[in-house]
């Protein structure tokens, strides 16, 4: 089955592809097809997701995958949440990263955080199918580490002792909220036969 991944990053396409090779789907990108995605308007993950999907899957006419994800920081009210990736309109991880510990200094209590992520399968025919990871963290009082994106350097798994930028990319997709949605999503699609999908659960 060809299924497109609502997203101009090459490496979420990888990851994607990665996550759900055993179901031997074909998936890709968004390059040379023309497809400018929505601005994100949903005041939850699972509404951002499911536009992205349901957006593309329309306009191609293909199964259409889309995630979306966020930080939510208990001592801040689950901020950033669904506006991490433009918390304070800040334009880098950077600056957001730098804006989040600036607002963290501002309340001594604890530190405890959650990374959210919901993945998005759409069918053209309007069939939406739903998968939510989480990991729970806490955040650092600086970053640590070299890897990974966004808010990474300042997230602390506590199970391993590091934050997710102190992981190898294998270690981080075992664990990490997107690789739980997907983990999810190919257990309840391995056992979906391909002719009873895009059908109304």
């Amino acid at each position: 089955m060809r299924v497109l991944v609502a997203t101009g990053n090459a490496g979420k396409v990888i990851e994607f592809r990665e996550a759900l090779e055993r179901l031997g789907w074909e998936l890709e990108g968004l390059d040379g097809l023309g497809i400018t995605l929505p601005e994100e308007t949903g005041a939850t993950y699972e509404e951002n997701a499911a536009l992205k999907a349901a957006f593309v899957a329309t306009k191609a006419g293909l199964p259409a995958l889309a995630d979306d994800s966020g930080l939510e920081v208990e001592a801040l009210s689950g901020e950033p949440g669904v506006y991490s990736a433009r918390y304070g309109n800040r334009s880098s991880d950077l600056e957001r990263n730098l804006l989040l510990l600036d607002n963290l200094r501002l309340t001594s209590a604890p530190r405890r955080a959650k990374f959210v992520s919901v993945v998005a399968l759409a069918f053209p025919n309007g069939d939406m199918r739903e998968y939510r990871g989480e990991v729970e963290g806490e955040i650092l009082e600086g970053p640590r580490g070299e890897g990974g994106f966004g808010y990474d350097p300042l997230f602390l798994y506590p199970p391993l002792g590091r934050t997710f930028a102190e992981l190898s990319v294998e270690e981080k997709r075992g664990v990490s909220h997107r690789g739980q949605a997907l983990q999810a999503l190919a257990e309840a699609m391995g056992s979906t036969p391909v002719d009873d999908l895009g059908k109304p659960a």
